[in-house]
């Protein structure tokens, strides 16, 4: 079938489903995305796959899957789009069930979805029925829930503007829609090559004031490949294109928003996007070169005027420190400070200035950009710093953790212990649990903490976080990361006894936000290796 063929849609009297799956040049993973939607059962009455003009052969396979499965009709386009939009349209346009969900080639849906928020959107009669998805980390397998706080418990949203956290969630495919919905109100999403179209397509949907359903239920696993040698257009966001396709993106969904008077929804769009976007794209900053940092600072401050006071203070601290800071500066300056701040959590290092008054403030020259909140912060969510040093020897590993005074607020909570958590980055399991007492340098305002780590013990190679959880004297307590310091000794490779491995390379490094994280790698081989980049170093 060609992409010019339109079908007379037949929806059928019993409610089913047709998946839409977009692809292009993804062979090696489509047929897994096609397998999944067919195993869901007669809940799928059709599996559409758009095919956007690849040339790696999945045409071919589609087209071999289809001559085995009367559920599977394969549409070709004639030339390719660019983007993800304009081939779930042209599936939208085949779809003959009551509803139609998307896949992406590189995806799969899991087992159950389909019934899943099938029936949670016949029981409650939904326009739109919402699911979990999760992401899996690819070769890891390790799974992080998106978006999991609206999806805790099952519920029924009778406007969208009742539950304004629903603009977080701008993926188009952990979600059902009734087709006569989509046709109705002419829901589609961005023709071409258009980055970020989910962004559009679900400030559409959400402008049209659906009743919705929302189901705890895993319905969707997106794959994450960091390591493809093509990343997805998402993904990628090493240039300034991808940036600006954001910001085009979210200035397009907002003004769709306001067009429909959903100002509650538009708001919340505007401060998800500082809590959000700009928090990420603001720690990746210092791996960037000049020329990026600069149009990036002038396209954000541009865009940023935009914004209101309202919008501004609806978002969450961190953000709204960044976008003042970007505002308040022509020009890009204190990136190394600006990336903790951006930080998961937060980490404000010093120095803490104070205007005449004596309010906080970002520093001396820059008093608009006001830290009077950390005078009242909740001690949770006071982005506290802590310096960390991981000293791995043959005699045992020390971790020295420094903890800044802010404002008076620590000293008036009362510092008392601290748990250290050495997390494997690729399962998120615990591998080693400490406590360490704190201890005042009073001349420094300061306080200091030592734990010792087994790193013989570790069974499995990789990479692993460090996660603190500071507790206070008040009773209240922190979750944390250690600020990564530099300097003589610091973060570099050393050779320890292992259990297991009988040597085990361990390497402290900073972290793309600048925490304090930890790689490891087994045996002499590894040794081995390591000599010989240095010596390749050293010649070059």
């Amino acid at each position: 079938m060609n992409a010019q063929d339109s079908p007379t849609p037949n929806t059928p009297a019993t409610p089913t489903v047709t998946v839409i799956v977009i692809g292009y040049d993804d062979a090696a993973h489509v047929r897994d995305a096609v397998r999944s939607a067919l195993a869901q059962g007669p809940g799928v009455r059709e599996v559409i796959a758009v095919d956007d003009c690849s040339t790696d052969g999945s045409g071919d396979l589609l087209d071999t899957l289809a001559a085995h499965e009367p559920r599977l009709s394969v549409v070709h386009r004639e030339t390719n789009s660019g983007g993800c939009g304009t081939p779930r349209n042209d599936g939208i346009a085949r779809a003959s069930s009551s509803y139609v969900m998307f896949l992406d080639s590189d995806d799969v849906l899991p087992p159950g979805a389909v019934d899943a928020l099938l029936a949670a959107a016949v029981r409650h009669d939904a326009q739109v029925t919402a699911g979990l998805c999760v992401r899996r980390e690819l070769p890891s397998g390790h799974e992080t829930p998106w978006q999991p706080e609206l999806y805790a418990k099952a519920s029924v949203v009778r406007h969208p503007a009742r539950r304004p956290r629903l603009v977080h969630d701008t993926l188009c495919v952990n979600k059902l829609y009734r087709t006569d919905f989509l046709r109705a109100h002419a829901i589609r999403f961005p023709d071409g090559r258009f980055v970020y179209e989910d962004f559009v397509f679900t400030a559409r949907v959400l402008a049209a004031a659906p009743r919705m359903a929302l189901t705890p239920d895993r319905v969707y696993v997106w794959h994450v490949r960091r390591a493809a040698e093509k990343l997805s257009l998402s993904l990628d966001r090493s240039g300034i294109d991808n940036w600006q396709a954001r910001l085009d993106a979210h200035r397009a969904s907002v003004s769709i928003l306001l067009d429909a008077s959903q100002k509650r929804l538009a708001r919340a769009a505007r401060s998800y996007f500082l809590d959000h976007s700009l928090r990420m794209y603001a720690r990746e900053l210092d791996l960037r070169g000049p020329a990026y940092r600069t149009e990036w600072w002038t396209r954000t401050r541009a865009y940023l005027e935009s914004f209101d006071t309202a919008d501004f203070e609806a978002a969450p601290a961190p953000g709204r420190v960044v976008g003042r800071l970007i505002l308040a500066s022509p020009a890009p300056r204190d990136l190394p400070r600006l990336k903790e701040v951006a930080a998961r959590p937060a980490r404000l290092l010093p120095p803490y200035a104070r205007a005449p008054d004596g309010t906080p403030v970002w520093s001396p020259d820059l008093p608009q950009v006001s830290l009077e909140h950390l005078l009242h912060r909740p001690m949770d969510l006071l982005p506290v710093a802590v310096d960390g040093e991981l000293r791995p020897s043959a005699r045992g590993t020390r971790l020295k953790l420094l903890l800044h005074e802010l404002y008076g607020r620590v000293a008036d909570a009362g510092p008392r212990t601290v748990d250290v958590e050495l997390v494997e980055r690729r399962r998120g399991s615990v591998l080693q649990r400490r406590t360490a007492a704190f201890t005042a340098l009073s001349e420094d305002e300061m306080w200091v903490a030592t734990a010792l780590l087994d790193l013989s013990a570790l069974g499995r190679p990789g990479t692993c976080d460090i996660r603190l959880r500071l507790h206070f004297a008040d009773g209240g307590h922190r979750d944390a990361t250690a600020h990564a310091v530099h300097g003589p000794g610091l973060l570099r490779r050393v050779a320890v006894p292992s259990r297991r491995h009988g040597l085990l390379l361990a390497q402290p490094y900073a972290t793309h936000s600048g925490a304090l994280a930890l790689r490891t790698a087994p045996g002499l081989r590894g040794a081995v290796s390591v000599v010989r980049r240095r010596a390749a170093r050293l010649f070059h």
